[in-house]
């Protein structure tokens, strides 16, 4: 069964998260499958925001936040979306052979500063921030963040087209390994990059899915090495979630203290051996 996986269809997950301070809520996609074939094959699935892992009880996703790219690095509309308030639900159709990104994502970059008791916050471009002068208010202080959600599913022979990274906040590159090539008892490299630069010395996080029923949670963390990469072996068949954050402080703007923040997380679906 696992060779003709492989040399047919791949199979995995990976999703991504919002930016998130020490909090329980995690952020994530949970396909009905990852592993797909036949003539444009249907895929069904959930995106959420909760407490356990795969388990909706916060708050749903919105699907205008939600894209998908297609094998050949095009957009390709979501069917059948169904917003409560829990969840998200909503189709797929598959309709050529090779690997799709369904993601969903923000970047902010803002400002905030004192007026007398009153808190002042402003979003837009470094453009804009620079032409209106903003660096002159008192106790001003600049922030740019960016988040991401993602996953990952391939009908047919998989391919990389869909897979290429942005430049932009946290990122897997997948220069080692495909994300729908994923078996219990084998060992996986990934690439982690800020901004596409290797993200050296970053702590990521997995925890396997169904934690609502387990007294530990089973957080396993993981440090990239210099060339912002880092491996782990499944243990076990099954969906698995992963994150990481970087924050740091930058060189000033105009002046201007800033900080930047970035995270991404994503659920690999890992199948037997």
């Amino acid at each position: 069964m696992k060779n003709i996986i492989k040399n047919t269809t791949l199979a995995a997950v990976v999703m991504g998260a919002v930016i998130q301070p020490a909090i329980a809520h995690r952020a994530w996609f949970l396909p009905s499958t990852t592993v797909l074939s036949g003539e444009a094959p249907w895929v069904t699935i959930d995106a959420a925001v909760s407490n356990n892992l795969f388990f909706p009880n916060h708050r749903a996703i919105s699907p205008d936040s939600i894209k998908v790219t297609d094998p050949d690095g095009k957009p390709l509309e979501i069917q059948g979306a169904s917003e409560g308030k829990i969840r998200t639900t909503f189709d797929l159709q598959l309709p050529q052979t090779g690997t799709y990104v369904i993601s969903s994502g923000r970047s902010s970059f803002g400002a905030a500063w004192k007026e007398g008791e009153e808190r002042k916050r402003w979003r837009g471009t470094l453009e804009q921030f620079k032409k209106e002068g903003l660096a002159k208010k008192p106790g001003i202080q600049l922030s740019d963040s960016t988040s991401r959600i993602v996953t990952y599913v391939t009908a047919g022979k998989p391919n990389k087209t869909a897979l290429a990274t942005t430049g932009k906040g946290l990122e897997i590159d997948f220069t080692h390994i495909h994300p729908n090539d994923l078996f219990s008892g084998e060992a996986a490299t990934f690439t982690l990059l800020i901004d596409g630069k290797p993200a050296a010395d970053t702590e990521v996080t997995i925890v396997k899915g169904n934690d609502r029923f387990r007294n530990d949670a089973g957080e396993e963390k993981i440090k990239t090495n210099a060339k912002g990469e880092f491996t782990y072996t499944w243990p076990t068949a099954g969906r698995y979630w992963l994150t990481a954050q970087v924050s740091s402080e930058q060189d000033k703007v105009e002046g201007v203290p800033f900080s930047k923040r970035a995270s991404f997380s994503a659920t690999f679906e890992v199948l037997p051996e």
